[in-house]
């Protein structure tokens, strides 16, 4: 996206950096974001079975955060390079992605009440008022957080004036508020009584567990309006004349899609051997971070979602320590972000560091089978009814899983797009264009599994295992290549997270 707006670019290099506290107090943003996010990775797959969704249908309801990546963030970030509002050219944009996520958010942890209003009973297991809302105010969300992270991101980028210290700073701010709002989302996810803070979220449509995701989602809310307003009215930015916009066009050789499919045209063969191992990648972790809580609430707490009272409580219970290993997973992600650098010097490079960690998530994922067999042979032993959590041994490796995979995820939050940047330098593109490549690595698997785990689930008794397995294979030949096929970067390389993936 950064393949525009030169003069407004050259400008900027002749500036000095902008204060730490402005650039921190834009990069507050991703706490809030973040925040929803953890939200959904944790709590909506359960909470839409709920509605009466079909597991196997599910994940389809996921397909619109590739759709919207592939889409709205190469579109938002090609416009607000050239806006010309007086306000500046990102905080428009930044202003109309929050309002839109605090809507979609209210959306989502009302859908219950106002299904139940416009005509859905409580008796009926379908609630399609319910899901239609839902279904609206989920797909509205994941737009709104393209449009919202892509013009905070270039923000970042504008207030750093091109000094590239500067620029690390503003990314590492980035990301530890991104973990911030991992720990705060999962944390609340995992707290069973936080409706109690909040009554009025418990209704007649709005049994506990319904109030405890709207709870969160309102205090999501509350979190992302205080930091928006606090970055756009204390944050100034320059407004973009005109005339340097005409300019830029002028000079510019090609709109930004003609530049992505030169690009293409002009891909390297380490470009390519990148795409294909990211794409790997992510097809191993998108059936773990869609539906990881959901494995914790069927398959090891032994739960089901639509199943008599002790039945779902032990599935909401599943579902809580899920959130609990989610949080987890943020910690150390955020500890192992600060060492990858020295530990990929130890073991001889980034691509090497990269295939290991991917070893590590392949084995963990194929945990999940030990771990899934050693619950039900608990229960096989305890009686089918005995309706009891598992022992404190299969909820500590359950949890630990979660805990390690927080190493892998570290690399691929990192190394993939440090490894864009490198690759790509050659195309003129830049960080902005050779990211936008990368990112069809990222958002088609997540489309592939959106597509393909429910039936999959659904083929092979309903649970979350066959996924999981087509995601231990998949990290499998993604170590394998990144090991002996994915050249070798210059020393230099800096593996400084900020560049999330998913959305």
């Amino acid at each position: 996206m950064d393949n525009g707006a030169t003069a407004a670019g050259a400008a900027a290099a002749a500036e000095s950096p902008s204060p730490i506290r402005k650039i921190i107090t834009v990069a507050a943003i991703a706490a809030g974001v973040q925040f929803g996010w953890a939200l959904q990775l944790s709590l909506l797959t359960p909470y839409v079975q709920t509605l009466g969704v079909p597991h196997a249908w599910a994940s389809f309801i996921w397909l619109c955060g590739p759709l919207s990546g592939l889409i709205v963030q190469p579109i938002v970030g090609y416009y607000s390079d050239r806006c010309t509002s007086r306000f500046g050219r990102r905080r428009p944009f930044i202003t109309i992605g929050a309002l839109s996520v605090i809507s979609a958010v209210f959306l989502i942890g009302f859908a219950k009440d106002i299904g139940h209003r416009a005509g859905d009973s409580l008796e009926k297991s379908l609630k399609l008022r319910a899901v239609a809302i839902f279904v609206v105010g989920f797909w509205v969300l994941d737009v709104a957080n393209n449009m919202l992270q892509g013009p905070c991101r270039a923000l970042l980028a504008d207030l750093s004036a091109n000094n590239h210290k500067m620029m690390r700073t503003a990314n590492g701010w980035f990301s530890f508020f991104m973990a911030v709002g991992n720990v705060l989302g999962y944390a609340a996810g995992s707290y069973s009584k936080l409706y109690k803070a909040l009554p009025f979220t418990k209704t007649k449509a709005c049994d506990t567990d319904c109030a405890n995701l709207k709870s969160c989602f309102v205090i999501d809310i509350i979190l992302l309006f205080i930091v928006t307003v606090t970055a756009v009215t204390t944050v100034t930015e320059k407004q973009l004349t005109k005339e340097a916009r005409d300019e830029d066009s002028k000079t510019a050789s090609t709109p930004f899609i003609g530049e992505l499919i030169s690009a293409f045209k002009t891909l390297k063969k380490p470009m390519w051997i990148l795409l294909l191992v990211t794409c790997l990648n992510w097809m191993a972790w998108f059936p773990f971070l869609l539906f990881d809580t959901d494995w914790m609430g069927t398959e090891v707490y032994g739960g089901k979602v639509k199943g008599n009272q002790s039945q779902a409580r032990l599935y909401h219970n599943g579902v809580r320590a899920g959130a609990l290993g989610l949080m987890i997973n943020s910690i150390i992600l955020g500890l192992t972000s600060l060492a990858l650098e020295p530990v990929g010097r130890v073991i001889g490079g980034v691509t090497n560091l990269w295939g290991l960690v991917n070893v590590i998530l392949c084995l963990c994922l194929a945990s999940t089978v030990v771990i899934t067999k050693m619950a039900e042979a608990w229960r096989s032993s305890h009686g089918p009814d005995n309706n009891l959590s598992p022992p404190v041994n299969i909820k500590v490796s359950a949890l630990a899983v979660f805990g390690v995979l927080g190493v892998p995820l570290a690399v691929t939050y990192s190394i993939p797009f440090a490894l864009a940047s490198i690759y790509c330098s050659t195309t003129g593109g830049g960080q902005g264009l050779s990211l936008g490549v990368l990112n069809l690595s990222i958002v088609i698997p997540q489309m592939f599994v959106s597509v393909i785990s429910g039936p999959l689930d659904d083929a092979f008794g309903g649970g979350n295992l066959p996924a999981f397995v087509l995601g231990s294979i998949a990290a499998a030949f993604s170590a394998l290549m990144a090991i002996f096929l994915l050249p070798k970067p210059p020393k230099q390389v800096s593996l400084a997270p900020g560049m999330g993936g998913g959305h």
